[in-house]
């Protein structure tokens, strides 16, 4: 008797005790049932509380480093077994190509957030964006933007295609976020989410309530969800556009977030003809995304946009291409690079949206709807009338304005051509698809590439411009990675998933805060001017990250500025620049009074006036942000400093940290000459002969 497949909800493995109404689960290429999958009886609100709740406080109590890190640990357990997840992967019909992508590729998700949060975010649980604004003439009424956890929790509601990266690319900036997250993964391929989430259990990693799985379908979902909640759904239009219409989204205050099918186009230029590199890459590509997950990917390329004087060439160097290429099979069987479908009922869908494309004026150029014969798992060669194989499919439509070929979507390894004689009707033809996640253009010519680019971004989440450069190097039409973009307008869903830090800030509420400087310190960890600053004692280089407090300053003596000054750091620089060298031009210059010192002579002085030079604590300086010079000095003038330690962000897996320490430079009448943040690398701990006995 086949198991149902069990959820992981409310801290605890669970499956029905009596899954009446369960759904078969079959191999994609055999037809075997894998599993069977049901939620009867299963407390789903139970389990959204229980996130909100315990997951909140526990992933509440860390800070976005800290996150960070563990991001990168599940990274580690599921690359440890990442085996078992091939083995189970190639049930769905994937191939180890088709599960490198999803499997390797939702791992590479979860190192790319770890990355991109200890470098991007601080150290804290509060994210502040933006500078600061100013409210009041004499400083004591400032403004600031900040991001806070939102605080529910985040459904994803996902695809059948990438069981594993369309997880994880949701999960990891919920995670880095605070936010915990519940998976609902698609019916056919579902078992293969459970094997991942499992591992993740099983690495006792995961803190308690952050990740939930629930292994079925959830009819009442939206009946359970509240204002702080969030939902991200990939899928049908159709479908997103229903869950969207609900009263939790339209006057619950529940976020929605949607990516759906999409009409994607790729573009061959009019320069890319026969034989040129550009050409080349485009038939490459074009076939990598009708066989790639045997396209079953939101991004493949479903519109092939091609010059009219190009057609018959394309269509049989694609032909050629496939030829030489593909072998159509059960992915366990040597040799095969092309799998079945998810299951039957999306062969049977693919084949339903085929007929449609017909049926508008689409003439099959290539391939065949007739069952294909396929190698078995055994090397053996035939029909599979269990399996759900459908061969690569080339549909040419005679006319380009033709409604199906831009709004029906068959998805899986087929895609249509269309014909173009100016590059506006090319653009023209994108357009049509309103809206889509990604476009490629195949050309070396700028100025086509340009133009087309300038009219189809606003229909379009990601462009992709391929040429001879950058042909090998390219990550491809079909690849989303998490530091762009994913997503797109229209049609696309509105949403955006990855797209770096901006996807984790989704998980997020912006937040205008208004205050004296002292409340914005303490609400934000970075000290604004006007707060409390502490100077004298200790100078601040001589204390540990253990020792140092925001707010820790210190306040130089004055040093005049010469002429003889001035003019040796021209020589010694060889900045001879006329502002420092000719009073008469200088004094013809709008902005100085005559000949003035230059700014890194003074930010170099600055730094000789707060330093403190022994070994201790400070370990570098690696650099300066937000440099700025507002007011001249001339000779003759005095320059003092003022350094203030303005954030503090320990790193979570060295023995150092960085502080940012806030410069300001006066002059001798208290005007502010130039300020920026000074950037320090300081140990965590005091060495031990400073440690008091």
């Amino acid at each position: 008797m086949t198991d149902c497949l069990p959820s992981h909800v409310q801290g605890e493995w669970w499956t029905p005790s009596t899954p009446s109404g369960a759904t078969e689960v079959r191999d994609a290429s055999t037809g075997e049932v894998v599993t069977l999958v049901s939620t009867d009886g299963l407390d789903l609100a139970g389990a959204l509380e229980y996130g909100r709740r315990v997951g909140q406080r526990s992933l509440g109590a860390l800070t976005f480093h800290q996150r960070a890190v563990l991001l990168k640990q599940f990274a580690l357990a599921l690359t440890a077994r990442k085996h078992e997840l091939y083995a189970e992967s190639s049930r769905t019909g994937a191939t180890t190509s088709d599960s490198w992508v999803d499997i390797d590729g939702g791992i590479g998700v979860l190192f790319s957030y770890s990355g991109k949060g200890r470098r991007e975010l601080p150290n804290s649980r509060v994210h502040v964006d933006g500078p600061v604004e100013p409210l009041s003439k004499d400083g004591s009424f400032l403004g600031r933007h900040v991001y806070t956890t939102l605080p529910g929790i985040a459904v994803q509601i996902n695809a059948f295609n990438f069981p594993v990266w369309g997880a994880l690319e949701k999960f990891a900036p919920a995670f880095l976020a605070g936010m915990p997250t519940l998976v609902k993964p698609a019916t056919p391929t579902g078992f293969v989410t459970e094997a991942m989430v499992r591992i993740l259990v099983e690495s006792d990693l995961l803190p308690e309530g952050s990740l939930q799985l629930v292994s079925g379908s959830v009819p009442d979902l939206f009946a359970h969800l509240r204002l702080g909640d969030l939902v991200a759904f990939t899928g049908s239009a159709s479908t997103a556009e229903s869950l969207k219409a609900h009263p939790a989204v339209q006057t619950g205050g529940v976020r929605f977030t949607t990516e759906t099918d999409s009409i994607n186009a790729s573009v061959l230029g009019t320069d890319a003809v026969e034989g040129t590199p550009e050409f080349d890459a485009y038939v490459r590509q074009l076939v990598a995304e009708m066989t790639s997950k045997a396209g079953q990917k939101c991004t493949a390329i479903r519109r092939a946009i091609v010059p009219a004087v190009s057609a018959d060439a394309v269509v049989s160097a694609v032909r050629a291409r496939l030829d030489a290429k593909t072998v159509l099979g059960d992915p366990r069987a040597d040799g095969v690079t092309m799998g079945p479908l998810a299951s039957t009922s999306q062969r049977d869908e693919v084949l339903r949206q085929v007929q449609r494309l017909q049926e508008a004026g689409g003439r099959i150029v290539i391939g065949s709807t007739d069952a294909p014969e396929v190698r078995r798992a055994d090397g053996s060669t035939g029909l599979s009338p269990d399996g759900a194989f459908v061969a690569p499919l080339l549909l040419r439509f005679d006319d380009a304005q033709a409604d199906a070929a831009h709004t029906v979507e068959a998805f899986g390894p087929v895609s249509t051509l269309l014909t173009y004689d100016t590059t506006a009707d090319a653009a023209a033809l994108v357009v049509r698809g309103g809206g889509t996640l990604v476009t490629s253009i195949a050309t070396h010519d700028p100025v086509q590439a340009v133009e087309l680019a300038t009219r189809i971004a606003p229909f379009n989440g990601r462009m992709l411009l391929l040429d001879r450069d950058d042909a090998r190097s390219s990550t491809g039409h079909g690849s989303p990675l998490p530091n762009l973009v994913h997503g797109g307008p229209g049609r696309a869903g509105g949403g955006e998933e990855l797209g770096g830090i901006r996807a984790v800030l989704h998980h997020m509420q912006r937040t205008a805060i208004q205050g004296s400087p002292e409340m914005l310190t303490a609400l934000t960890g970075v000290w604004h001017a006007g707060a409390a600053a502490r100077s004298g004692g200790r100078h601040p280089f001589r204390k540990s990250l253990a020792e140092l407090r925001i707010g820790d300053q210190i306040a130089s003596a004055s040093r005049e500025v010469t002429l003889e000054d001035i003019e040796t750091f021209a020589q010694f620089t060889g900045d001879t620049f006329y502002a420092h060298m000719d009073e008469t031009a200088a004094a013809a210059n709008p902005f100085f009074p005559g000949r003035v010192a230059h700014g890194y002579l003074l930010v170099s002085w600055a730094a000789g006036l707060f330093v403190d030079p022994e070994p201790g604590p400070v370990l570098a300086n690696y650099g300066l942000e937000n440099l700025r010079f507002l007011t001249p000095v001339s000779p003759g003038d005095t320059i003092r400093v003022e350094l203030t330690a303005k954030q503090i962000t320990p790193r979570e897996t060295d023995e150092y940290g960085e502080v940012r320490w806030d410069a300001v430079i006066r002059n001798q009448v208290d005007e502010i000459v130039a300020t920026y943040d000074v950037l320090t690398l300081v140990s965590k701990e005091p060495a031990p002969e400073t440690v008091p006995a």
